[in-house]
């Protein structure tokens, strides 16, 4: 007689453990014919705008270094045309260190001014405040050549007329409505709590700024810079007005000189070569900064 002894072996093994899941693996998103299409136009329209806003950089790169009767870079692919352009009067090196003198002058002039003003706008109250802040946007109803002559006679009266420090006050000058705007926004969208925060610990104002706000209001104080940056580094008109001596030319200055050096006769190659020097450090220090460059902008953008 035989004894069934499933039973037995259920008990000892106890209840039936459910069934486990086999998992599943995500469906990717973004990847229907739905979302395909919906998108295309976006993608189509984004590449075409690209291509439009770099098709002049790219064409200008190439001819800068590509064959073109009249220029140093008669035969043959190389960069003659830089070498006109390195050679040219006291030289590259000597027209890239004023510029760069007069955009870092600038930049630091207005970092430092628009920092300090916009805290002020922002977190003091005083007498005639907004009618003070009215009066520092009314600047930018100003056109910008009109103020040139008068300026000329300003620095020439102080001693600072063909002079790289007048062109980066000037220049700083038409740099501070704006950015006193950005730094007022930026450093009103971060809550009051923070430097009182900090004053109750024992912070002076000046502390609070320099220890809390600053970097809180950092992606501002990089979009500021970058602006400065750009408008001094590819200024012209400037230059033109109050520097006289060829060999503290800037580079744009010294550019469009050489553009018409020789009896009238534009040497393409070497301004497409002057060309791609100038836009160089400008689209190196846009990319490396454009995270900053953009939250810069939507700081104030969602306040209150």
């Amino acid at each position: 007689m035989t004894v069934d002894s499933s039973p037995i072996r259920a008990a000892v093994a106890g209840p039936p453990r459910p069934a486990e899941k086999v998992p599943t693996r995500p469906r990717p998103r973004g990847l229907t014919i739905a979302g395909v299409a919906f998108r295309t136009p976006y993608w189509v329209f984004t590449g075409a705008v690209a291509v439009i806003f770099l098709f002049p950089l790219v064409w200008t790169a190439v001819a800068s270094v590509s064959p073109q009767p009249g220029t140093n870079q008669v035969t043959g692919w190389g960069f003659g045309n830089y070498t006109t352009l390195a050679d040219y009067q006291a030289g590259i090196w000597r027209y890239l260190a004023n510029s760069a003198f007069v955009s870092l002058l600038t930049v630091a002039l207005t970092l430092l001014i628009s920092l300090l003003g916009g805290y002020a706008f922002a977190r003091f109250r005083f007498p005639g405040r907004n009618v003070l802040f009215l009066l520092t946007l009314a600047i930018l109803m100003v056109p910008y050549a009109t103020l040139l002559i008068p300026l000329y006679v300003l620095l020439n009266e102080v001693g600072l007329q063909n002079s790289l420090v007048g062109v980066a006050l000037v220049l700083t000058m038409f740099q501070l409505p704006f950015s006193t705007f950005l730094m007022r926004i930026s450093f009103e969208a971060v809550p009051r709590e923070l430097d009182e925060a900090a004053k109750v610990d024992g912070c002076s104002s000046f502390s609070a700024l320099w220890r809390v706000l600053v970097p809180a209001v950092k992606p501002g104080l990089i979009t500021v810079g970058l602006f400065a940056f750009l408008a001094a580094w590819n200024d012209f008109m400037a230059p033109l007005i109050l520097i006289n001596d060829s060999e503290r030319m800037t580079l744009p200055l010294a550019v469009a000189n050489l553009r018409g050096q020789v009896q009238g006769v534009v040497d393409y190659g070497a301004t497409e070569a002057g060309v791609v020097v100038l836009a160089l450090p400008c689209v190196v220090l846009f990319l490396l900064l454009q995270r900053h460059y953009v939250r810069g902008f939507m700081s104030g953008a969602l306040k209150g």
